[in-house]
């Protein structure tokens, strides 16, 4: 972007609020807001997204930044009493990402800049404490190594581990200044070694080169991979905040800690989070040091404790949600460093939406909007079997719960492997950090031996919908012999093993699960109660009643026979959208289709249509009463013949190995040649659909003369059939047309024989470029339309769906291409504009047409807000995707009508 001459790129936190958060990202409009409400927080200053994006652009910082940058500066410097650096009494800073988004860890944070080997002695004098000043000078060094000049991180672990060896220590406390002294020369060479240059002694240096970094932090792999995941755009940027520093590191009186207003794991109310004494920041997150429950802090500094809990009071009343806080505090004096609306499990918010309306903080439609269609599926995912035999390993933090089974893997790398080759595995660290995520991803879920439910593994993992158990001390994870050791078991990589996040339980082996107490509630085999999951299915019951009351789409099936019909109606569906009846001709009934197809007589084929129409009759017979009085849209036969004949290659193995044997099968024979005759170099975009129905006579014709008599039976015996017939793969209205015709003389036919009127309406898909954009005309021929998404996406892009996602797929995902694949969400520009247009031109023509989508795309959350917004009709999904569509169509038209008011 152009660099505005008038622009203002660095906002003190005085000067925000809340609703800034595309200017100043998240963390910093959420600083400005508490500074705002007269909240301790460290003063600062803001540097914009827009700096960020000239940054990324121009590969400079704008021009005024630096003059604007040294104004904030010089305040900050006047409100403290103290210059940046100086040696007697230095003002030290943090510099941290904040973009619009949380991305927990995804980009860089340095603390403590303006340490030198100068003003490490005034801060040790100010401070009084020569340890606190010299660990402070190490941890700039390492984050600022590893973060601005790229050092490899473990390179000053590896030192700190051996510097806690050498005075036989284990934890870094235990390591007085003398230590740190010596500990700081060897990361000063660490850096000039790897770096090619010595630390920066200049603290404006650092100050500039840390925010250089934050920007730069944007663009690395594991931001764009955690972008990828949450769908978050790239073009936003980062704000980066420069923050006074204020020390949890100071002694027993001092400490940091992340604290939550309800647990994000379950949604209940209660005192959450962890506490580390004698600490900075970065020690919690990161899981190196086991924290203590938030809960404690009562005991350790009860006054901090009382003012804290008066401050998550007021942010969750003030933010009307449940706050995620980032607090330290220094020698007894707290400050709030960080706030968010945190993220939560499935379950938590559901929860937490029920109970704010309850407590009279949001409304139902408010309540809708904190929930989506991606939590609500994994609700339905299958959880443990209580009653199973099970071999306990041990018990950590329950972080997001889950239940996953795997193979252990001890690195994303492997893990990454193997799930690419189909292999379900676990991750198993000491801690995770951001360079783990695309194992994280690739995993079934996560386990760690250290950390809390504010580590970043507990925190990723969450915001990705991921079973993990943190902080399960009992295990000694070894990652460099790859093995996890647990007494006297030992857990190689490739052992299976189990975990549930909701008990923090770890198991050796699989443990069988059962389905999830939500799926009972859809199947009506569950109700609200008294207990945890009694409690969910009553918080996912309100929700879903409201969405029901408040959405225009309707939300429909897909599905093929009867038992998959009473299941969706089970879920609330309301109606099929599509019956595929190629599956009817499957199994035993593929001899006859054979006959069908090998047919060299007409009377030949009528005997093997004659065969198949009862069988297709009991079908459509036992799917009407299954869905009676609901709409069946019954799409008549589809794909090409050739997947109801053997493989050729097969075939052809057969027949040569039967002719060297000189005892041929007379039957093989034919079918080979008619498996010749079929082939096809691209049978997607040959004879199939509509085409089938113009070249074999009588297959359509059979098809709609049994669904007519199945609906005349259902009728007769005082059911209420609502019969569709679907048209598939139409190109041209006279395609259409023809069909329609032979298809109205059946119907006439069936009504006169059976002595019932018939009320079927007959229509198309919509899964041709040429159909959409002539789908005025088409319209003349067609009672409704149904959108196939699947089809419409391979014709639209030009590529076939199974062969592509195995091979360039990934790439295109990894290199920005696709944000996600088109076959999961609607492609909006392209297929999506399609769909729009020819609704339009539909119902130009027949203004109460009815529209509707029927592939995959049905039951996909934010495709379903696009159906919405075009005018469909309905939406129609497999039958687990169903209440994840009824849900999204509620919050469809919920955010709709709070468009509307706005």
């Amino acid at each position: 972007m152009s660099e505005n001459k008038d622009q203002k790129f660095v906002y003190d936190f005085t000067e925000g609020n809340r609703d800034l958060k595309d200017l100043l990202g998240g963390k910093g409009a959420n600083l400005a807001e508490m500074t705002n409400l007269g909240l301790p927080v460290p003063p600062g200053f803001t540097i914009t997204t827009e700096a960020c994006k000239v940054y990324l652009e121009s590969g400079s910082a704008p021009a005024a930044l630096r003059d604007e940058v040294s104004a904030h500066l010089a305040a900050l410097e006047s409100k403290m009493g103290k210059k940046l650096g100086q040696s007697d009494d230095p003002l030290l800073v943090s510099v941290r990402s904040g973009a619009k988004f949380s991305m927990p860890g995804m980009m860089d944070t340095v603390l403590n800049i303006g340490l030198s080997d100068e003003s490490v002695a005034g801060l040790a004098s100010q401070a009084g404490d020569e340890r606190f000043a010299w660990d402070s000078y190490r941890r700039l060094i390492q984050m600022f190594g590893k973060t601005v000049l790229g050092v490899e991180g473990e390179l000053f672990e590896d030192a700190l581990d051996e510097a806690k060896a050498a005075k036989k220590v284990t934890v870094d406390t235990d390591l007085d200044a003398a230590d740190l002294k010596k500990l700081v020369k060897v990361f000063k060479k660490i850096v000039a070694k790897e770096a090619g240059r010595e630390f920066p002694q200049d603290a404006r240096e650092q100050m500039d080169l840390a925010v250089e970094a934050v920007f730069n932090s944007w663009n690395t792999d594991r931001a764009k991979l955690y972008r990828r995941q949450e769908r978050i755009p790239s073009d936003l940027g980062t704000a980066v905040n420069v923050c006074s520093m204020v020390f949890g590191n100071l002694g027993p009186d001092s400490g940091t800690g992340v604290a939550f207003t309800r647990d994000p794991a379950s949604g209940h109310a209660g005192v959450y989070g962890d506490y580390l004494q004698n600490a900075q920041g970065e020690d919690v997150v990161a899981g190196i040091r086991n924290t203590v429950p938030l809960a404690d802090l009562e005991s350790i500094d009860k006054a901090s404790y009382d003012q804290l809990m008066t401050i998550m009071t007021t942010l969750e009343n003030h933010y009307k949600d449940l706050c995620d806080i980032e607090f330290t505090i220094e020698r007894g004096q707290l400050w709030m460093l960080q706030t968010r609306v945190g993220k939560r499990t499935a379950g938590a918010a559901f929860r937490i939406a029920t109970q704010l309306v309850d407590q009279g903080l949001i409304d139902e439609a408010e309540a809708l909007q904190r929930v989506s269609g991606h939590q609500l599926a994994q609700l339905m995912f299958p959880r443990f079997d209580e009653g199973a035999k099970t071999t306990l390993l041990g018990r950590g933090i329950a972080a997001s719960p889950g239940a996953a089974v795997g193979k252990a893997v001890f690195d994303s790398y492997t893990a990454v492997k193997w799930s690419r080759s189909g292999e379900k595995v676990i991750l198993i660290r000491r801690e995770t950090n951001p360079d783990d995520l695309d194992g994280m991803i690739a995993s079934e879920g996560i386990l760690t031996s250290r950390g809390g439910k504010t580590s970043h593994a507990a925190v990723v993992a969450r915001g990705m919908g991921k079973t993990c158990v943190c902080g399960a001390e009992e295990l000694d994870v070894d990652t460099k012999r790859r093995r996890m050791t647990v007494g006297e078991t030992v857990i190689e990589e490739g052992d299976v093993v189990s975990i549930d996040g909701s008990t923090g339980k770890v198991y050796l082996g699989e443990v069988p699960v059962v389905p999830s107490p939500v799926v009972e509630y859809f199947e009506g085999r569950m109700h609200a109660g008294a207990d945890d999951a009694d409690e969910l299915v009553a918080a996912v019951h309100r929700i879903m009643a409201y969405a029901d009351r408040v959405r225009r789409l309707r939300v429909r099936a897909n599905a093929d026979n009867a038992e998959d019909a009473l299941r969706a109606r089970r879920f609330g569906a309301q109606g099929i959208g599509l019956c595929r009846t190629e599956h009817m001709f499957l199994g035993e009934r593929r001899e006859l289709v054979e006959r069908l197809i090998l047919a060299d007589t007409d009377e030949e084929r009528e005997e093997a249509l004659s065969a198949l129409l009862p069988l297709q009759k009991k079908d459509f017979v036992e799917l009407f009463e299954a869905m009676d009085g609901l709409p069946v849209t019954v799409r008549l036969l589809d794909p090409p013949l050739h997947e109801f004949l053997p493989d050729i290659t097969e075939l052809s193995v057969r027949v040569a190995l039967a002719e060297s044997r000189k005892d041929a099968n007379e039957n093989d024979l034919r079918l080979l040649q008619a498996v010749h005759k079929l082939h096809e170099q691209n049978p997607m975009l040959g004879l199939r659909g509509v085409r089938l129905g113009l070249v074999i006579p009588g297959l359509f014709k059979m098809q709609v003369r049994a669904i007519a008599e199945a609906a005349a039976e259902r009728k007769n015996a005082k059911g209420d059939p609502r019969a569709e017939i679907m048209v598939p793969l139409v190109g041209t209205v006279q395609e259409l047309e023809i069909v329609r015709d032979e298809t109205d003389q059946v119907i006439a036919d069936v009504e006169a024989a059976t002595g019932t009127s018939l009320k079927l309406t007959i229509g198309t898909m919509i899964e041709l470029p040429r159909a959409a954009l002539t789908a005025d005309q088409i319209a003349e021929a067609a009672q409704f339309f149904s959108f196939g998404t699947n089809d419409l996406t391979q014709t639209v892009w030009g590529f076939s769906r199974d062969d592509v996602e195995a091979s360039f797929f990934t790439a295109y995902l990894e290199k920005g291409i696709f944000g996600v694949s088109p076959f999961e969400t609607i492609d909006k520009d392209g297929v999506g504009s399609l769909v729009r247009h020819a609704a339009k031109l539909g119902r130009a023509t027949r203004p109460d047409l009815k529209l509707g989508v029927c592939g995959e795309h049905g039951g996909d959350p934010e495709s379903v807000h696009f159906f919405h917004e075009v005018g469909l009709d309905y939406v129609s999904c497999s039958p687990f995707r169903i209440p994840v569509a009824r849900l999204e169509a509620g919050r469809a038209a919920a955010e709709a009508k709070g468009s509307d008011s706005r």
